[in-house]
Protein backbone atom coordinates (compact mmCIF):
# COMPACT_ATOMS: atom_id res chain seq x y z
CA UNK A 1 0.00 0.00 0.00
CA UNK A 2 2.94 2.34 0.61
CA UNK A 3 4.12 1.59 -2.93
CA UNK A 4 0.61 2.25 -4.27
CA UNK A 5 0.45 5.58 -2.41
CA UNK A 6 3.88 6.84 -3.47
CA UNK A 7 4.31 5.37 -6.98
CA UNK A 8 0.72 4.76 -8.06
CA UNK A 9 -0.71 1.64 -9.68
CA UNK A 10 2.29 0.75 -11.83
CA UNK A 11 1.03 -2.78 -12.57
CA UNK A 12 -2.56 -1.67 -13.36
CA UNK A 13 -3.83 -4.01 -10.64
CA UNK A 14 -6.82 -1.72 -9.98
CA UNK A 15 -7.59 -0.83 -13.60
CA UNK A 16 -11.06 -1.39 -15.04
CA UNK A 17 -12.57 -0.72 -18.45
CA UNK A 18 -16.13 0.42 -17.88
CA UNK A 19 -18.12 2.49 -20.35
CA UNK A 20 -20.77 4.92 -19.22
CA UNK A 21 -24.08 5.36 -21.05
CA UNK A 22 -23.55 7.25 -24.30
CA UNK A 23 -20.10 5.79 -24.92
CA UNK A 24 -18.11 8.04 -22.56
CA UNK A 25 -15.06 6.17 -21.33
CA UNK A 26 -14.77 6.30 -17.54
CA UNK A 27 -11.83 3.91 -17.22
CA UNK A 28 -9.44 6.62 -15.95
CA UNK A 29 -11.82 7.94 -13.29
CA UNK A 30 -12.78 4.38 -12.22
CA UNK A 31 -9.09 3.52 -11.94
CA UNK A 32 -8.43 6.58 -9.78
CA UNK A 33 -11.46 5.78 -7.60
CA UNK A 34 -10.27 2.19 -7.06
CA UNK A 35 -6.78 3.38 -6.07
CA UNK A 36 -8.20 5.99 -3.69
CA UNK A 37 -10.53 3.47 -2.05
CA UNK A 38 -7.66 1.00 -1.61
CA UNK A 39 -5.41 3.62 0.01
CA UNK A 40 -8.31 4.80 2.19
CA UNK A 41 -9.01 1.25 3.40
CA UNK A 42 -5.40 0.78 4.41
CA UNK A 43 -5.38 4.19 6.10
CA UNK A 44 -8.44 3.18 8.13
CA UNK A 45 -6.67 0.00 9.23
CA UNK A 46 -3.57 2.03 10.14
CA UNK A 47 -5.59 4.30 12.44
CA UNK A 48 -5.70 7.50 10.40
CA UNK A 49 -8.60 9.96 10.58
CA UNK A 50 -10.43 11.46 7.65
CA UNK A 51 -8.74 14.87 7.88
CA UNK A 52 -5.28 13.31 7.75
CA UNK A 53 -6.24 11.21 4.73
CA UNK A 54 -7.58 14.24 2.82
CA UNK A 55 -4.49 16.29 3.69
CA UNK A 56 -2.07 13.58 2.52
CA UNK A 57 -3.91 13.04 -0.77
CA UNK A 58 -4.22 16.74 -1.61
CA UNK A 59 -1.04 18.24 -0.15
CA UNK A 60 1.42 15.38 -0.59
CA UNK A 61 3.39 14.76 -3.82
CA UNK A 62 2.06 11.21 -4.09
CA UNK A 63 0.94 9.55 -7.31
CA UNK A 64 -2.20 8.10 -5.71
CA UNK A 65 -3.51 11.63 -5.05
CA UNK A 66 -2.94 12.95 -8.55
CA UNK A 67 -6.59 12.59 -9.60
CA UNK A 68 -7.77 14.36 -6.44
CA UNK A 69 -5.30 17.23 -7.02
CA UNK A 70 -6.46 17.52 -10.62
CA UNK A 71 -10.04 17.67 -9.40
CA UNK A 72 -9.05 20.38 -6.93
CA UNK A 73 -7.35 22.41 -9.67
CA UNK A 74 -10.35 22.19 -12.00
CA UNK A 75 -13.32 22.37 -9.63
CA UNK A 76 -12.00 23.66 -6.34
CA UNK A 77 -10.97 22.36 -2.95
CA UNK A 78 -14.49 21.62 -1.69
CA UNK A 79 -15.27 19.30 -4.62
CA UNK A 80 -12.00 17.39 -4.24
CA UNK A 81 -12.39 17.12 -0.46
CA UNK A 82 -15.97 15.84 -0.83
CA UNK A 83 -14.78 13.22 -3.33
CA UNK A 84 -12.05 12.03 -0.96
CA UNK A 85 -14.42 12.02 2.03
CA UNK A 86 -16.87 9.84 0.11
CA UNK A 87 -14.03 7.40 -0.64
CA UNK A 88 -13.01 7.46 3.03
CA UNK A 89 -16.55 6.82 4.31
CA UNK A 90 -17.04 3.89 1.93
CA UNK A 91 -13.66 2.37 2.82
CA UNK A 92 -14.35 2.82 6.53
CA UNK A 93 -17.72 1.09 6.22
CA UNK A 94 -16.14 -1.76 4.27
CA UNK A 95 -13.29 -2.27 6.77
CA UNK A 96 -15.65 -2.26 9.74
CA UNK A 97 -18.00 -4.75 8.05
CA UNK A 98 -15.30 -7.34 7.32
CA UNK A 99 -13.44 -9.58 9.70
CA UNK A 100 -9.75 -8.65 9.87
CA UNK A 101 -7.06 -11.32 9.63
CA UNK A 102 -5.44 -10.67 12.99
CA UNK A 103 -4.17 -14.16 13.76
CA UNK A 104 -2.77 -17.14 11.89
CA UNK A 105 -6.01 -19.02 12.60
CA UNK A 106 -7.99 -16.27 10.84
CA UNK A 107 -5.83 -16.63 7.76
CA UNK A 108 -6.22 -20.41 7.64
CA UNK A 109 -9.99 -20.01 7.95
CA UNK A 110 -9.97 -17.55 5.02
CA UNK A 111 -7.73 -19.91 3.04
CA UNK A 112 -10.13 -22.80 3.69
CA UNK A 113 -13.04 -20.70 2.39
CA UNK A 114 -11.01 -19.78 -0.69
CA UNK A 115 -10.11 -23.45 -1.27
CA UNK A 116 -13.80 -24.39 -1.04
CA UNK A 117 -14.69 -21.84 -3.74
CA UNK A 118 -11.87 -23.07 -5.97
CA UNK A 119 -13.05 -26.68 -5.61
CA UNK A 120 -16.60 -25.76 -6.64
CA UNK A 121 -15.51 -23.81 -9.70
CA UNK A 122 -15.65 -25.48 -13.14
CA UNK A 123 -12.13 -25.19 -14.57
CA UNK A 124 -12.70 -26.25 -18.16
CA UNK A 125 -10.20 -26.99 -20.89
CA UNK A 126 -6.48 -27.62 -20.79
CA UNK A 127 -5.69 -24.08 -19.68
CA UNK A 128 -8.38 -24.21 -17.01
CA UNK A 129 -6.95 -27.41 -15.52
CA UNK A 130 -3.46 -25.84 -15.58
CA UNK A 131 -4.73 -22.77 -13.74
CA UNK A 132 -6.33 -25.07 -11.18
CA UNK A 133 -2.96 -26.77 -10.61
CA UNK A 134 -1.35 -23.36 -10.25
CA UNK A 135 -3.81 -22.24 -7.58
CA UNK A 136 -3.55 -25.54 -5.70
CA UNK A 137 0.25 -25.25 -5.59
CA UNK A 138 0.05 -21.65 -4.41
CA UNK A 139 -2.52 -22.48 -1.73
CA UNK A 140 -0.14 -25.08 -0.30
CA UNK A 141 2.71 -22.54 -0.28
CA UNK A 142 0.49 -19.90 1.36
CA UNK A 143 -0.63 -22.42 4.00
CA UNK A 144 3.00 -22.95 5.05
CA UNK A 145 3.81 -19.22 4.84
CA UNK A 146 0.74 -18.23 6.85
CA UNK A 147 -0.03 -15.33 4.51
CA UNK A 148 -1.45 -14.54 1.09
CA UNK A 149 2.02 -13.19 0.22
CA UNK A 150 4.41 -15.92 -0.84
CA UNK A 151 7.71 -16.38 -2.67
CA UNK A 152 8.14 -18.92 -5.45
CA UNK A 153 10.09 -19.07 -8.69
CA UNK A 154 8.56 -20.20 -11.97
CA UNK A 155 10.78 -23.30 -12.10
CA UNK A 156 9.82 -24.37 -8.58
CA UNK A 157 6.16 -23.69 -9.35
CA UNK A 158 6.39 -25.74 -12.57
CA UNK A 159 7.82 -28.72 -10.67
CA UNK A 160 5.04 -28.50 -8.11
CA UNK A 161 2.41 -28.30 -10.86
CA UNK A 162 3.97 -31.07 -12.95
CA UNK A 163 4.35 -28.99 -16.12
CA UNK A 164 6.96 -27.02 -18.04
CA UNK A 165 8.16 -23.58 -17.04
CA UNK A 166 6.52 -22.04 -20.11
CA UNK A 167 3.17 -23.57 -19.15
CA UNK A 168 3.51 -22.22 -15.60
CA UNK A 169 4.42 -18.77 -16.95
CA UNK A 170 1.37 -18.69 -19.24
CA UNK A 171 -0.84 -19.76 -16.36
CA UNK A 172 0.57 -16.95 -14.22
CA UNK A 173 -0.28 -14.44 -16.92
CA UNK A 174 -3.88 -15.68 -17.12
CA UNK A 175 -4.32 -15.49 -13.35
CA UNK A 176 -2.79 -12.01 -13.31
CA UNK A 177 -5.22 -10.89 -16.00
CA UNK A 178 -8.11 -12.43 -14.04
CA UNK A 179 -7.04 -10.43 -10.93
CA UNK A 180 -6.66 -13.64 -8.90
CA UNK A 181 -2.92 -13.14 -8.56
CA UNK A 182 -0.63 -10.14 -8.14
CA UNK A 183 3.13 -9.99 -8.60
CA UNK A 184 4.81 -7.91 -5.89
CA UNK A 185 8.37 -7.97 -7.26
CA UNK A 186 10.59 -9.77 -9.77
CA UNK A 187 12.74 -11.54 -7.20
CA UNK A 188 16.53 -11.51 -6.93
CA UNK A 189 19.42 -13.67 -8.19
CA UNK A 190 19.04 -15.88 -5.10
CA UNK A 191 15.27 -15.78 -4.41
CA UNK A 192 12.12 -16.21 -6.46
CA UNK A 193 9.53 -13.56 -7.18
CA UNK A 194 7.06 -12.46 -4.51
CA UNK A 195 3.36 -12.93 -5.25
CA UNK A 196 0.05 -12.28 -3.56
CA UNK A 197 -2.91 -14.60 -3.97
CA UNK A 198 -6.17 -12.65 -4.30
CA UNK A 199 -8.79 -14.38 -2.20
CA UNK A 200 -11.83 -12.24 -2.95
CA UNK A 201 -14.02 -12.86 -5.99
CA UNK A 202 -14.15 -10.24 -8.75
CA UNK A 203 -17.07 -7.84 -8.48
CA UNK A 204 -18.46 -8.98 -11.85
CA UNK A 205 -19.04 -12.54 -10.71
CA UNK A 206 -21.67 -14.22 -8.60
CA UNK A 207 -21.30 -16.99 -6.03
CA UNK A 208 -21.35 -19.60 -8.81
CA UNK A 209 -18.57 -18.37 -11.10
CA UNK A 210 -16.67 -20.30 -13.73
CA UNK A 211 -13.54 -20.12 -15.80
CA UNK A 212 -14.38 -20.46 -19.50
CA UNK A 213 -14.17 -17.34 -21.63
CA UNK A 214 -14.53 -19.17 -24.91
CA UNK A 215 -12.14 -21.11 -27.13
CA UNK A 216 -8.57 -19.90 -27.42
CA UNK A 217 -5.61 -21.30 -29.33
CA UNK A 218 -5.75 -25.08 -29.32
CA UNK A 219 -9.22 -25.13 -27.81
CA UNK A 220 -7.96 -24.08 -24.35
CA UNK A 221 -10.24 -22.04 -22.10
CA UNK A 222 -9.58 -20.10 -18.93
CA UNK A 223 -10.38 -16.96 -16.99
CA UNK A 224 -12.94 -16.55 -14.18
CA UNK A 225 -15.10 -13.84 -15.73
CA UNK A 226 -18.35 -15.45 -16.88
CA UNK A 227 -21.40 -15.62 -14.64
CA UNK A 228 -23.02 -19.04 -14.88
CA UNK A 229 -25.45 -21.12 -12.86
CA UNK A 230 -24.19 -23.82 -10.54
CA UNK A 231 -22.73 -26.57 -12.72
CA UNK A 232 -22.08 -29.08 -9.95
CA UNK A 233 -18.28 -28.85 -10.02
CA UNK A 234 -16.81 -30.44 -6.91
CA UNK A 235 -13.31 -31.88 -6.44
CA UNK A 236 -10.88 -32.58 -3.61
CA UNK A 237 -8.01 -30.14 -4.18
CA UNK A 238 -5.79 -31.67 -1.50
CA UNK A 239 -5.82 -35.00 -3.31
CA UNK A 240 -5.05 -33.23 -6.58
CA UNK A 241 -2.14 -31.42 -4.91
CA UNK A 242 -0.61 -34.71 -3.78
CA UNK A 243 -0.80 -36.31 -7.24
CA UNK A 244 -0.34 -33.56 -9.84
CA UNK A 245 3.50 -33.60 -9.78
CA UNK A 246 3.70 -37.34 -10.60
CA UNK A 247 4.78 -38.57 -14.05
CA UNK A 248 1.46 -40.37 -14.55
CA UNK A 249 -0.34 -37.00 -14.68
CA UNK A 250 1.93 -35.40 -17.26
CA UNK A 251 0.35 -33.86 -20.36
CA UNK A 252 0.57 -36.99 -22.52
CA UNK A 253 -0.42 -39.28 -19.65
CA UNK A 254 -3.56 -38.89 -17.58
CA UNK A 255 -3.10 -35.12 -17.69
CA UNK A 256 -5.23 -32.57 -15.91
CA UNK A 257 -8.47 -34.28 -16.92
CA UNK A 258 -7.49 -37.61 -15.37
CA UNK A 259 -6.38 -35.74 -12.27
CA UNK A 260 -9.75 -33.99 -12.11
CA UNK A 261 -11.61 -37.32 -12.42
CA UNK A 262 -9.71 -38.84 -9.50
CA UNK A 263 -10.11 -35.64 -7.44
CA UNK A 264 -13.87 -35.64 -8.13
CA UNK A 265 -14.19 -39.28 -7.09
CA UNK A 266 -12.07 -38.57 -4.01
CA UNK A 267 -14.62 -35.95 -3.00
CA UNK A 268 -17.61 -38.22 -3.68
CA UNK A 269 -17.06 -41.83 -4.69
CA UNK A 270 -19.59 -43.62 -6.84
CA UNK A 271 -20.58 -41.21 -9.62
CA UNK A 272 -22.14 -41.79 -13.00
CA UNK A 273 -20.65 -40.56 -16.26
CA UNK A 274 -22.95 -37.55 -16.36
CA UNK A 275 -22.15 -36.65 -12.77
CA UNK A 276 -18.41 -36.93 -13.44
CA UNK A 277 -18.73 -34.59 -16.41
CA UNK A 278 -20.10 -31.92 -14.09
CA UNK A 279 -17.99 -32.55 -11.00
CA UNK A 280 -14.69 -32.83 -12.94
CA UNK A 281 -15.64 -30.08 -15.46
CA UNK A 282 -14.80 -32.19 -18.51
CA UNK A 283 -16.57 -32.96 -21.75
CA UNK A 284 -18.26 -36.30 -22.48
CA UNK A 285 -15.54 -37.54 -24.91
CA UNK A 286 -12.84 -36.59 -22.40
CA UNK A 287 -14.71 -38.41 -19.66
CA UNK A 288 -14.94 -41.59 -21.79
CA UNK A 289 -11.24 -41.40 -22.67
CA UNK A 290 -10.01 -40.84 -19.12
CA UNK A 291 -12.30 -43.44 -17.59
CA UNK A 292 -11.06 -45.99 -20.12
CA UNK A 293 -7.44 -45.26 -19.18
CA UNK A 294 -8.16 -45.48 -15.47
CA UNK A 295 -10.10 -48.75 -15.88
CA UNK A 296 -7.29 -50.29 -17.92
CA UNK A 297 -4.84 -49.41 -15.12
CA UNK A 298 -7.16 -50.89 -12.51
CA UNK A 299 -7.44 -47.59 -10.60
CA UNK A 300 -11.24 -47.41 -10.84
CA UNK A 301 -13.97 -49.99 -11.30
CA UNK A 302 -17.42 -49.76 -12.80
CA UNK A 303 -20.41 -51.08 -10.90
CA UNK A 304 -23.51 -50.69 -13.04
CA UNK A 305 -23.67 -47.03 -14.03
CA UNK A 306 -21.41 -45.83 -11.22
CA UNK A 307 -17.64 -45.52 -11.10
CA UNK A 308 -15.75 -46.19 -7.87
CA UNK A 309 -12.11 -45.84 -6.84
CA UNK A 310 -9.94 -48.85 -6.13
CA UNK A 311 -9.22 -49.42 -2.42
CA UNK A 312 -5.50 -48.61 -2.83
CA UNK A 313 -5.72 -46.02 -5.60
CA UNK A 314 -3.79 -43.32 -3.70
CA UNK A 315 -0.69 -45.52 -3.66
CA UNK A 316 -1.11 -46.01 -7.40
CA UNK A 317 -1.95 -49.68 -6.92
CA UNK A 318 -4.84 -50.97 -8.98
CA UNK A 319 -7.21 -53.84 -8.43
CA UNK A 320 -8.09 -56.65 -10.83
CA UNK A 321 -11.48 -56.11 -12.49
CA UNK A 322 -13.31 -57.31 -15.59
CA UNK A 323 -11.74 -54.40 -17.49
CA UNK A 324 -8.22 -54.92 -16.11
CA UNK A 325 -6.57 -58.30 -15.67
CA UNK A 326 -3.13 -56.83 -14.96
CA UNK A 327 -3.45 -53.80 -12.60
CA UNK A 328 -0.56 -51.45 -11.99
CA UNK A 329 1.56 -51.79 -8.85
CA UNK A 330 2.36 -48.12 -8.30
CA UNK A 331 2.43 -44.70 -9.93
CA UNK A 332 5.84 -45.44 -11.44
CA UNK A 333 4.46 -48.43 -13.32
CA UNK A 334 1.40 -46.40 -14.32
CA UNK A 335 3.69 -43.77 -15.86
CA UNK A 336 5.64 -46.48 -17.71
CA UNK A 337 2.45 -47.85 -19.25
CA UNK A 338 1.30 -44.36 -20.21
CA UNK A 339 4.69 -43.53 -21.75
CA UNK A 340 5.48 -40.59 -19.45
CA UNK A 341 8.01 -42.22 -17.15
CA UNK A 342 10.91 -39.95 -16.18
CA UNK A 343 9.19 -36.70 -17.17
CA UNK A 344 9.57 -35.08 -13.75
CA UNK A 345 13.20 -36.19 -13.42
CA UNK A 346 14.09 -34.79 -16.86
CA UNK A 347 12.33 -31.55 -16.00
CA UNK A 348 14.18 -31.33 -12.68
CA UNK A 349 17.56 -31.94 -14.35
CA UNK A 350 16.81 -29.31 -16.97
CA UNK A 351 15.88 -26.77 -14.29
CA UNK A 352 18.98 -27.62 -12.25
CA UNK A 353 21.16 -27.08 -15.32
CA UNK A 354 19.52 -23.69 -15.86
CA UNK A 355 20.05 -22.76 -12.20
CA UNK A 356 23.72 -23.84 -12.37
CA UNK A 357 24.23 -21.77 -15.53
CA UNK A 358 22.59 -18.80 -13.84
CA UNK A 359 24.83 -19.09 -10.77
CA UNK A 360 27.91 -19.41 -13.00
CA UNK A 361 26.93 -16.27 -14.91
CA UNK A 362 26.40 -14.35 -11.68
CA UNK A 363 29.89 -15.33 -10.46
CA UNK A 364 31.44 -14.40 -13.81
CA UNK A 365 29.74 -11.01 -13.88
CA UNK A 366 30.74 -10.33 -10.26
CA UNK A 367 34.38 -11.14 -11.05
CA UNK A 368 34.24 -8.92 -14.13
CA UNK A 369 32.86 -6.02 -12.10
CA UNK A 370 35.44 -6.58 -9.36
CA UNK A 371 38.30 -6.63 -11.93
CA UNK A 372 37.03 -3.47 -13.52
CA UNK A 373 36.86 -1.73 -10.15
CA UNK A 374 40.36 -2.81 -9.11
CA UNK A 375 42.22 -1.90 -12.33
CA UNK A 376 40.81 1.34 -13.76
CA UNK A 377 41.71 2.24 -17.32
CA UNK A 378 44.43 4.96 -17.64
CA UNK A 379 43.45 8.43 -18.77
CA UNK A 380 44.43 8.98 -22.45
CA UNK A 381 46.02 12.36 -21.66
CA UNK A 382 48.49 10.86 -19.18
CA UNK A 383 51.83 9.59 -20.55
CA UNK A 384 52.52 5.90 -19.97
CA UNK A 385 56.01 4.42 -19.36
CA UNK A 386 56.02 2.46 -22.63
CA UNK A 387 55.67 5.74 -24.57
CA UNK A 388 58.77 7.38 -23.01
CA UNK A 389 62.47 6.86 -23.62
CA UNK A 390 65.10 7.08 -20.88
CA UNK A 391 66.00 10.68 -21.85
CA UNK A 392 62.31 11.71 -21.72
CA UNK A 393 61.57 11.76 -25.46
CA UNK A 394 58.20 10.49 -26.64
CA UNK A 395 58.44 7.36 -28.79
CA UNK A 396 56.10 5.06 -30.68
CA UNK A 397 56.09 1.82 -28.58
CA UNK A 398 55.63 -0.28 -31.73
CA UNK A 399 58.53 1.01 -33.81
CA UNK A 400 60.66 2.89 -31.24
CA UNK A 401 60.74 6.04 -33.41
CA UNK A 402 60.84 9.44 -31.72
CA UNK A 403 57.69 11.51 -32.09
CA UNK A 404 58.66 15.08 -32.91
CA UNK A 405 57.02 18.03 -31.09
CA UNK A 406 55.52 15.79 -28.39
CA UNK A 407 56.64 16.30 -24.80
CA UNK A 408 55.59 15.41 -21.27
CA UNK A 409 54.67 18.21 -18.85
CA UNK A 410 55.48 18.36 -15.17
CA UNK A 411 52.02 16.94 -14.38
CA UNK A 412 52.73 13.86 -16.53
CA UNK A 413 50.38 14.84 -19.38
CA UNK A 414 51.20 15.12 -23.09
CA UNK A 415 52.04 18.52 -24.53
CA UNK A 416 52.19 19.28 -28.27
CA UNK A 417 54.72 21.89 -29.38
CA UNK A 418 52.28 23.51 -31.86
CA UNK A 419 49.69 24.04 -29.09
CA UNK A 420 52.39 25.54 -26.78
CA UNK A 421 53.74 27.93 -29.43
CA UNK A 422 50.22 28.99 -30.42
CA UNK A 423 49.45 29.80 -26.79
Amino acid sequence: MHKLLVLGDQDAAYATGNLQRGGKNSAASDHAWAITRAVAADAVRAGWNRAAFVQVMLDGPYKAGQHARTLQHRRGYEKAATWLQRAWDGAQQYVHSTDPLTTRQDFHAALAAFRARIECTPWKGIAGKTDLRNLIARMDICARAGSWDHTVSERDLAERMGCSRTTAHNSNQRLLAAKMLRQLDNGSPTEGARWMLISRLPSTTSHHWSTPKGPKAGGAMSGPAVRQPNTGADIDSRTAGQLMHLDAFAHHGLGGSGLAVLAALAERDGQSLTELQASASISRPTAYRQLRKLKELGLIRREGELYNLSPTVWEGTGAATDDCADPVAGWTEAAERLGTSGTAERRHRHHEAQRAHWRHEQVRLAEHRRTTDQIPLPHPAVAQPQHLRVDGCAIDPGTGEVIVDLYVGSDGRWIFAEAESAG
